[in-house]
């Protein structure tokens, strides 16, 4: 009986019916907080006294690679409790999830070049921070790759997930690497252990668009295995119901 309530999220068809009742008011709450968050962080957040409006980048860049790292994160987690349990449904959340974590890697990548020039005269320069994001979109290919270049989906979803499993090495690199390495990049804006080093009216539009696009990954991640179920699942029965509807 302790067990019952996992055995549900593994369920294709309670994942679909639960997911189908929250994504409307979740997709609403994501479109506000982002709205919210651009709208103060761009217009109305002061600039900064040495970069300038161009730090107003960091309200996507942040963001976007906050989500890199958790969604690898994720990715991993699904994969290894598809490999210990053998649940389907995690491995259909594991492959979801690549092509979203390139997403966000690639716009944490680019606009962190964008920010780059204006602050450091360089698009692009081979510090720690950079070099590892950069590994972490190679890893999130890779994993996206491997699960499709096997006959059998079972065995290219094994493989996907080892590879997910040991590329979490990289994530406290990326963390750390500014810490333990001497690199342009500019240290930690926001620490667990210590209050944040911005001024609260920068502050808190950028922690607004953390959250929103939170939110907008879980929106993302749901509608894709959604979809994803359809096709997996599309000769089951309520599958068969729900369409016919």
């Amino acid at each position: 009986m302790q067990w019952t309530w996992f055995h549900k999220f593994a369920s294709p068809k309670w994942f679909y019916q639960i997911t189908g009742k929250i994504l409307p008011f979740l997709a609403w709450l994501t479109f506000f907080l982002l709205v919210i968050g651009l709208v103060l962080g761009l217009g109305y957040a002061p600039a900064d006294a040495k970069q300038g409006n161009s730090f107003r980048i960091i309200y996507i860049h942040v963001p976007s690679n906050f989500l890199a790292l958790a969604g690898y994160f994720l990715m991993a987690i699904a994969g290894a409790i598809g490999l210990i349990w053998r649940i389907k449904l995690a491995f259909w959340v594991m492959k979801c999830a690549a092509p979203i974590g390139i997403v966000f890697t690639l716009v944490g990548l680019l606009t962190g070049s964008l920010w780059g020039k204006p602050t450091w005269g360089s698009f692009w320069v081979w510090d720690a921070r950079g070099t590892s994001m950069l590994i972490l979109l190679f890893l999130y290919v890779g994993v996206y790759s491997l699960g499709r270049s096997f006959h059998s989906a079972n065995s290219g979803e094994k493989a996907s997930a080892f590879l997910a499993i040991v590329g979490t090495v990289n994530i406290p690199i990326i963390y750390k690497s500014v810490d333990w390495w001497f690199t342009l990049h500019q240290r930690a804006t926001i620490k667990f252990t210590s209050a944040p080093s911005m001024h609260p009216d920068m502050f808190y539009p950028l922690l607004i668009m953390i959250v929103g696009f939170y939110l907008l990954y879980a929106v993302v991640l749901m509608l894709a295995v959604r979809a994803e179920i359809l096709v997996r699942e599309r000769k089951t029965n309520w599958v068969r119901t729900l369409v016919l509807k």
